[in-house]
């Protein structure tokens, strides 16, 4: 498993041809069976629920409640949703490649049995995701607790998958250098995000907040990566995928919605393209010896390091070694042994004396990776 972010070998291309957004009418299905198998990147899924609403909503003064209704959402039988829930997810699966992986959303009135049917077809459960709303529909009757979250699972094709994308230092890194949990906190789709008729009502009962399907994308997928929504609605899976750089498929039944989308993702502006490239882990990035940096010019023979309070100094070879007295070695080998320490990381202890302060030669090193990696483009 990738847990280290996109590999920095990975394509770095940005897309911006509309042929690279499409939008599908029709079954999905039917629409899965006509792409290639094995072609897609990452799926995100936002089925019809089944609520099983068999009649209007009211509020206790007796109010509409604009709940979803639609025929889309209605099946005679929970075995009818089954089998539909297993057609569809097998035609995802198919079209899916080894290393991609699949997000579908639901409430608790399908969500379980949703799980157990990808469980069933050999999809890999990687994590449930919590999608807690600051701002959830009350429950009017006050029978029940507030319906206050969704869950979103999150799998790999295979049991044995390798190599799928989780951006987990990049995800760390935005997150004040914590690991992200599997509870997310957002609100509901409301306000000028809120996709609205020629009757000034919302469009579609269901759209999902942009800030959600950010975070999906963003934690799963690299630029150009083709993203899959299947039930594509009014677009947001498309819109936040141009957004961020990704080729984006998306199917739906209705003409409205779909028209909707087309515009809603004709309009969407891609972000500029460093502030989307993949971040390179430590582990990931070119090797560079100290004595690279000697060879280079960046750090001179003679010269002194010290460590951040002053209290340890060395001196620099030419061979690439440093030397405290008659103590020589490498920068880590030295560091430890001046601190009393059985290992050090010198690229972090270490600081290069200069007329302006001392400079980290980790940033030396990191200068030298940037003008790598601009030579190898």
């Amino acid at each position: 498993m990738s847990r280290r972010g996109a590999p920095h070998r990975a394509p770095r291309g940005v897309s911006k041809n509309s042929e690279q957004h499409q939008i599908l009418i029709g079954d999905c299905v039917s629409e899965m069976a006509k792409l290639p198998a094995n072609s897609v990147d990452l799926i995100f899924a936002d089925p019809p629920y089944n609520l099983q609403l068999n009649s209007d909503l009211k509020r206790p003064d007796d109010s509409h409640v604009d709940a979803v209704t639609d025929d889309w959402d209605k099946f005679d039988s929970f075995a009818a949703y089954d089998a539909f829930t297993k057609d569809w997810l097998r035609a995802a699966r198919r079209v899916l490649k080894p290393a991609g992986t699949i997000w579908v959303i639901g409430s608790y009135h399908n969500i379980f049995r949703v799980g157990a049917t990808m469980q069933d077809l050999g999809f890999w459960i990687l994590n449930d995701v919590i999608w807690r709303k600051t701002n959830p529909m009350p429950n009017f009757r006050g029978r029940r607790f507030t319906n206050a979250h969704e869950t979103m699972i999150w799998a790999s094709r295979d049991a044995n998958a390798r190599g799928y994308t989780f951006n987990y230092e990049a995800l760390k890194a935005g997150n004040e250098d914590v690991q992200v949990r599997s509870d997310w906190t957002f609100p509901l789709c409301t306000g000028g995000e809120r996709l609205k008729g020629a009757d000034g009502k919302k469009l579609h009962p269901t759209q999902k907040p942009e800030a959600l399907l950010a975070r999906v994308i963003l934690s799963s997928s690299k630029p150009d990566d083709l993203v899959l929504d299947p039930f594509n609605g009014t677009g947001t899976t498309g819109a936040v995928a141009k957004r961020l750089g990704r080729r984006f498929i998306g199917i739906e039944r209705e003409e409205k919605y779909a028209h909707a989308a087309r515009q809603r993702i004709a309009d969407m502006q891609v972000v500029p393209s460093p502030s989307i490239a993949p971040f390179m882990t430590a582990r990931e990035a070119p090797r560079v010896a100290f004595s690279a940096l000697i060879e280079r010019g960046l750090v001179m023979p003679g010269a002194r390091l010290t460590d951040s309070k002053k209290r340890h100094k060395a001196v620099v070879r030419a061979d690439g070694a440093i030397s405290i007295g008659e103590t020589v070695g490498s920068i880590h080998r030295v560091g430890a042994v001046a601190q009393g320490l059985d290992a050090c990381n010198g690229w972090t202890f270490w600081h290069l004396e200069t007329p302006k302060g001392p400079v980290p030669i980790d940033d030396l090193r990191a200068q030298m990776r940037a003008e790598m990696a601009e030579a190898a483009e």
